[in-house]
């Protein structure tokens, strides 16, 4: 812009007058102008923009443009603006149009401004010369604020075995500035790397993305656990404006070092025959970082336990391998074990590492085993009524301690019924006493016992093996009826179902056959039923009422058979209402001659019991009897031996087993009529008062 010298209030448009008189030339200046529309046109006219540059440093106020209309040559006329930024922002001069800017503006506070020109002729307010026109001011951008960093710091993680070209982290940065212009336009840069270990390029940047990536390999955590990188950010394509930051990379364990065991040999002994015991521990470290999956041990025996007989687990610990049996082990078959067992960790290598091997030495301990039988489980079939001391089977058992000379001894260890014997030496198994299939020791035609076998060790071992017997059935058992008592009308009688068992299997039982004997076939009929296990017994003839003794004979599909008494009371009634009347048995006695024979009865017991009085004390004059508290039969010892024991014979007096009753030495046991204990009947007791004189009847008659 070119200054010239002019007469102040010059009013060309082209020209600037200065305060100091100083009119300046202003080349470009935009000029705006009013333009003619017809009256259908309401709206104002909207020129192209003004531009405007940010931050401009004036001086102040500022020329922009020119607001120019072309009735200027014939009239004066008069300037002003309306609408936003016409507040003292921008202004005009009235008589010239001049346009001013009065301050420096911000782009980023407001980018556009908009405002309304109006030109009228001078004094004539109420009549517009020119319609509105609509001014536009765009602020220009110009490079005025720096980068931001969105952080600050950046922090992230690298992996110590990460590859080359790795990305660790992008940063980034936000300019102010109008987007997509050089202004806004940053770049990045990586200033300082801290520590420079190993190398001091260990990272790089992409400039444009500002992605941050291994740029060497070498990241070492248990070295160099931590970088700090100093960044740069500039628009302006790196050339402009700039700001700093800082990025923390923390270096992660990687599994980049192996787990090595404390010993190469291990070695070890063990019981044989223990299953779960401890062989050994290993110990081993790991420079990773600690309790990390890259630290934690994970173990494998890779070699010499082709029989699954070991187990090895991670310790609690994570750094130690603890070697167990699963199996017994037999040191009879091997006496040493070499086991190779390697070591690694939970998650892979991350480059490629050594295995570390270590070899463990396992001494199998011999200790005296149980005799072992073959087959642990006997079975035998034998005929139930096997003759005692015949021979069942030879069970034995074989000592496992094949280099030890020991005797195998054998003897019954279960036996609930007692029927067995064995020979110790041999471990033959006779029949001691007769055996019953229909016994409630035996199961489903079995019977189970167990037999021990032990050594002659000074602690010795035993084992047991079971034998199972299965009794054949053979026909031992005779078919007899449940029922014994039975009801039945004299007149139209009901018939009676009896039903039979045998305690013989189903090949000596059912279907059984019946027939009546002596005069019971004279007043009943008996055939069995369908099923051949019951007896239908029918009274086929009007008998008085009493009781009647019916004789059946019953017989198993061998014919093994049986009588079988079953007592009949026949009841003056008919069919199957049975109602009996007081009355007396068949051939017996009514009350009258029941009564006497009470009294005879009790006459009876009553003289004996006076006769017991008399013998008692047919001794005469009695002598002071042995002192009470003493008990002449506590000198009789009870030995279990044939002969009762020879240490024994010299305290036993056998005299002191005839002495009476009161120790008295005078008076023997053979002097006391000895008192016998009635045998029991089978017979119950009547319940009805009309059949005692029956029931006595047949008790005084027995």
């Amino acid at each position: 812009m070119a200054r010239k010298r002019f007469k102040f209030g010059s009013s060309d448009p082209h020209f600037h007058v200065e305060q100091d008189g100083t009119l300046m030339v202003i080349q470009n200046l935009p000029v705006l102008r009013f333009l003619k529309f017809s009256k259908r046109r309401k709206r104002a006219w909207i020129i192209p923009p003004l531009y405007i540059l940010e931050d401009d440093r004036g001086p102040y106020p500022k020329l922009v443009a020119q607001i120019r209309s072309d009735q200027d040559t014939e009239s004066r006329m008069e300037y002003k603006i309306t609408g936003e930024g016409a507040n003292g922002l921008f202004t005009i001069d009235r008589n010239t149009g001049q346009l001013y800017v009065t301050q420096p503006l911000d782009r980023e506070r407001k980018s556009q401004y908009m405002f309304d020109a109006h030109a009228n002729v001078a004094g004539m307010i109420k009549a517009p010369a020119e319609p509105t026109m609509a001014v536009i001011v765009r602020v220009l951008d110009a490079n005025d604020n720096k980068p931001v960093f969105t952080q600050d710091p950046f922090v992230a993680e690298v992996a110590e075995a990460s590859a080359i070209d790795f990305v660790v982290i992008t940063i980034n940065a936000t300019d102010l500035d109008e987007p997509n212009t050089y202004n806004a336009e940053v770049q990045y840069n990586i200033l300082s790397q801290d520590p420079k270990f190993p190398y001091d390029d260990l990272f790089a940047i992409n400039p444009v993305s500002g992605a941050i990536r291994v740029n060497r390999q070498g990241l070492d955590r248990e070295k160099y656990p931590k970088y700090t990188l100093e960044v740069e950010a500039a628009d302006m394509k790196g050339e402009g404006l700039t700001a700093r930051g800082s990025v923390i990379l923390t270096v992660t364990d990687s599994n980049d070092n192996a787990p090595a065991f404390e010993m190469a040999q291990y070695k070890a002994s063990v019981r044989e025959n223990t299953v779960g015991a401890l062989v050994v521990r290993m110990s081993v470290t790991d420079g990773d970082e600690r309790l990390s999956p890259a630290w934690n041990a994970k173990f494998q025996i890779v070699a010499g336990d082709k029989n699954g007989q070991f187990a090895v687990e991670t310790g609690p610990g994570k750094q130690e391998g603890i070697i167990t049996t699963v199996k017994g082990l037999d040191y009879e078959t091997t006496k040493t074990y070499t086991l190779l067992v390697t070591v690694e960790n939970e998650i892979p290598f991350a480059t490629r590492l050594p295995t570390a091997t270590a070899t463990v030495v396992v001494s199998v301990e011999d200790v005296n085993e149980a005799p072992v039988f073959r087959p642990t489980i006997q079975v035998v079939k034998m005929k139930e009524d096997l003759a005692v001391a015949s021979e069942i089977v030879q069970y034995t058992a074989t000592d496992p301690d094949t280099e030890r000379s020991q005797i195998v001894s054998y003897k019954i260890m279960k036996d609930p019924a007692r029927w067995l014997s064995v020979n110790p030496d041999t471990g033959l198994i006779r029949v001691k006493n007769g055996m019953d299939r229909e016994s409630l020791y035996v199961q489903d035609g079995k019977y189970t016992a167990l037999i021990m076998a032990y050594d002659d060790d000074v602690f010795p071992a035993t084992g047991t093996g079971t034998l199972e017997i299965e009794l054949e059935d053979v026909n031992d058992n005779i078919p007899s009826i449940n029922e014994r008592n039975i009801t039945v009308c004299n007149t139209e009688s009901a018939p009676q179902l009896l039903s039979v068992t045998d305690s013989d299997g189903p090949g000596f039982a059912a279907p059984y056959t019946v027939s009546l004997t002596g005069m019971s076939k004279n007043n009943w009929t008996a055939t069995m039923d369908d099923t051949g296990t019951g007896i239908i017994l029918t009274l086929i003839r009007a008998l008085p009422k009493g009781d009647y003794d019916v004789v059946l004979r019953v017989a198993d599909n061998h014919g093994q058979e049986q009588d079988n008494v079953v007592m009949a009371t026949v009841c003056d009634c008919t069919g199957n209402e049975v109602t009996c009347k007081v009355g007396i048995r068949e051939g017996g006695i009514g009350l009258p001659g029941l009564l006497v024979r009470s009294g005879a009865v009790l006459l009876l017991l009553l003289l004996a019991l006076l006769l017991l009085i008399f013998i008692r004390r047919r001794g005469g004059e009695q002598n002071e009897p042995l002192p009470p508290n003493e008990d002449i039969r506590d000198h009789i010892y009870y030995n279990d031996e044939e002969g009762g024991g020879e240490d024994h014979q010299d305290n036993y007096d056998p005299s002191v087993l005839h002495r009476g009753p009161d120790h008295r030495p005078e008076v023997f046991r053979s002097d006391v009529m000895p008192c016998f204990m009635p045998k029991a009947e089978n017979r119950p007791r009547p319940a009805n008062p009309e059949d005692i004189g029956k029931f006595i009847d047949d008790v005084s008659q027995s």
